[in-house]
Parts: C-alpha cells; structure tokens; sequence
C-alpha cells in the first residue's frame, strides 16, 4: 500500500520539467488605444483566451444605463460574453465578464456618477414610450439623457453611445419621436464625440412586437394596415451596439441608422403572424383615428399600468423612415438595409453622415427567418410541432477587423 501511495510522487519527481516560458503572447491586436476627453490616450489590452468568453477580460469596464430593458439584457450578454466588465442600470457595471447591478435615479447626479465612476465606455439605452404621472415623453428621454452625457463629459468618460430611434425627427407627428431627437441633440450638446443609434421597431423573444400583433391584432389594422416598417431583430442591434465598443475609429461622433433588412406593412405582417401561429388571418376592423385616440385617452388615465397611449395612435400611422423610397419602383433589393440614396436624405444631429450596417460589417436577418421562434407558442398542440420551411441563406461572411 505504502509503494501505492509514494508512485505518483516518484514519477512526478522523475518527470522532465518543461522549458515551455509560462508566459502568454500578445499581438498587435490584443491593443486598442482608447481616446480620453480629459487625459491622455488609454490602452486597453485584452487577456484570456483569443476567443473570447466569460473567463477573458477585454480590458473594457462598460456601464449599461437601461440594461432590464428589453434590447439592455442582450447588450449585456454580449458585451459580457467578449470579457467586458459591466455595471448596468439599476445601472450595471462589468468587469472580466462579471455584471454588477446598482440601483440609481434619473433625477440623482451623484448614482449617475457613482455608476460611471470607473467606466471607459457608457451605454445609455433609458427611454419610454408612453408617459405616466411621474414622467413625461421629456423627463424620460430627454432630461435623463442630457444628465447622463454630461455627468459622463464631466467625469472625463472616454465614449458614450446613445440609444434614439429610427423616426427621430423634430417635425414628427409623435411626440414620442420628437422627444427622442431632441434627446440626441442634448447628448450631442454636452457630449460632441457621441455615438447615437437609430434602430427601428425591433422584434425579439419578449417583444411588443410579434407578440402583440398575435394578441391584440385590431391595433395594427389602424391606417388599413398599410403603414410601412422596417422590423430589425433585436440581437442584430445588440450586436451592431457591441461591435461599437471595439470599434472607436468607426463609431465615435457618428449616427448609426438601424433598419430590418426588408419593408413590411402591418397587413404583411399580420399574414405572417397568423401563417406562423397556424390561425386564421384577423377579421379585426379599422378604426376610426379620432376614435382610436379617444379610446386609448380614456383607458390611458382609467388604468395605471401601461396599456395604449394617444401617442401609439398616432405612431401607427407613420412610416418608418427609408420605407417608401425602399419600395420605390426601380430601387434594388439591398440586404444590408439602407440604399445609398436613402441613406444620401437623412443626416444626423450635427449634419453628418449617417452610417449603417455596412460600416459596422453586419447583415441584418429577416424576421421571416425568427419569426417562428417567437409565435409558436400561439399554435395549438394538434400543429405546435408542424415544421416552417424558411426562404433566406446567409452565405458565410469573410473574417474583418473594424477600426
């Protein structure tokens, strides 16, 4: 027993040590230099394993401002998963892919602070799109934004990328569109290197989106159902938003338009969630825009959890901007979303150039190849298991570093 238990100390004792240096190689790319506002340029030096992972440290510490919203939790995976420490709202920082949650108010400076306090990158991804008796459309997407980008131009915070919406505009007919470009102008104004992303509706696993047209149909046959969108998936945008994060060159004071690869009207749509859940397509009727308004007015202040907005209404009947010059006769088919012409008529806040997926090296997915993921749950056991045959190939993309 004795020469049992001393054999493996015998043969480790025998074993030639190995002349392999315990020391791990490092490359060109394992540095990205990080601008700074008030010092002097930061290197950030990744370690771990080359792929990536939980277990790696991108040498990023991120604070997400919204990270329990709908696209905040998959920003957060991603970004995570790359070794970016993150704290999240209930502000979430992160380090070595760890997530760290702190609870802060949009009318307290010092928790904004406090969250970006050790933070080289911000994300802000608070907003809302219906008000309630303690916040209006101006309080929740604008004021909260501008305290955020100058406690974070204050603070000397590297980057910060603002979260707006595809219709932003200053003459919209929604409120909620003209709060959300009047935020960009108050982040561009206290933080001038900004980075602002403009995603259309996005659809994904706990969306209102898929899932509210399957349950509540009579919502979107306002305007006949003609109304245009360009539906995006939320894990592209997630992905488009953690690209940005290594790529300083490419993101910093630009404007990222955002759009589904392919324009759909709210009929064309409700065919496809009816064709996917296996049910008849609605019979729901068109209502009346004055009386839609009047009803949502009502069961607005009626109700205090959110359940439709006049401003909903009105937005209903707005296409999504880049949609009817996509459906123009002649305009090719472009995957990547934006034509050049399109993309030619919209600028951002600052006159500049607005950018989309091609800069960013991604090719949005149809929601025909998603949808099926999200509505079966709306079949009836008898089809649950029916399978979908799907119309898109993505070939595979070629390896590509962005600046």
């Amino acid at each position: 027993m004795a020469s049992l238990r001393i054999a493996p100390a015998l043969r480790a004792k025998a074993a030639p040590s190995s002349s392999r240096p315990l020391v791990s190689k490092r490359f060109g790319h394992d540095l990205i230099v990080q601008p700074s506002r008030n010092q002097a340029p930061k290197p950030v030096i990744r370690h771990g394993p080359p792929t990536g992972g939980r277990s790696s440290v991108s040498g990023h510490t991120v604070t997400v401002f919204g990270c329990t919203g709908f696209l905040g939790r998959y920003l957060v995976h991603k970004i995570a998963k790359a070794g970016a420490g993150s704290l999240c709202r209930t502000g979430t920082r992160m380090r070595r892919g760890i997530c760290g949650l702190w609870e802060w108010d949009a009318r307290n400076p010092e928790q904004i602070r406090e969250c970006l306090r050790y933070s080289d990158m911000v994300y802000n991804l608070v907003g809302r799109d219906w008000e309630t008796r303690n916040f209006n459309y101006h309080d929740a997407n604008v004021a909260s934004a501008q305290l955020i980008a100058s406690i974070a131009a204050d603070h000397g915070t590297p980057r910060l990328v603002h979260v707006s919406h595809l219709n932003a505009a200053p003459d919209s007919a929604s409120t909620f569109y003209q709060s959300k470009y009047e935020s960009e102008r108050a982040v561009r104004d206290a933080f001038p290197e900004a980075t602002i992303a403009r995603p259309a509706g996005m659809y994904g696993a706990e969306d209102w989106y898929l899932n509210a047209m399957a349950r509540y149909p009579i919502l979107y046959r306002l305007n006949h159902g003609r109304t245009k969108v360009l539906p995006v998936h939320v894990l592209d945008v997630a992905e488009a938003l953690s690209t940005m994060l290594e790529a300083p060159i490419t993101s910093t004071a630009s404007t990222f338009a955002l759009p589904g690869p392919a324009v759909h009207t709210y009929n064309s749509m409700l065919s496809l969630v009816a064709g996917m859940s296996m049910h008849p397509p609605t019979t729901a009727p068109s209502v009346p825009k004055p009386v839609a308004k009047l009803f949502a007015s009502v069961i607005n202040r009626a109700l205090w959890w959110p359940t439709v907005s006049p401003d909903e209404i009105e937005r209903k009947y707005i296409d999504d901007f880049g949609a009817a010059a996509l459906l123009a006769e002649g305009a090719e088919e472009k995957p990547a979303g934006w034509e050049v012409a399109v993309e030619a008529k919209r600028v951002g806040v600052d006159g500049e150039e607005v950018k989309s997926w091609k800069e960013l090296d991604i090719e949005p997915d149809y929601i025909e190849e998603h949808a099926i993921k999200y509505l079966r749950r709306y079949r009836s056991p008898a089809n649950f298991d029916q399978p979908v045959e799907l119309g898109h190939f993505k070939p595979p993309k070629h390896y590509h570093v962005l600046p």
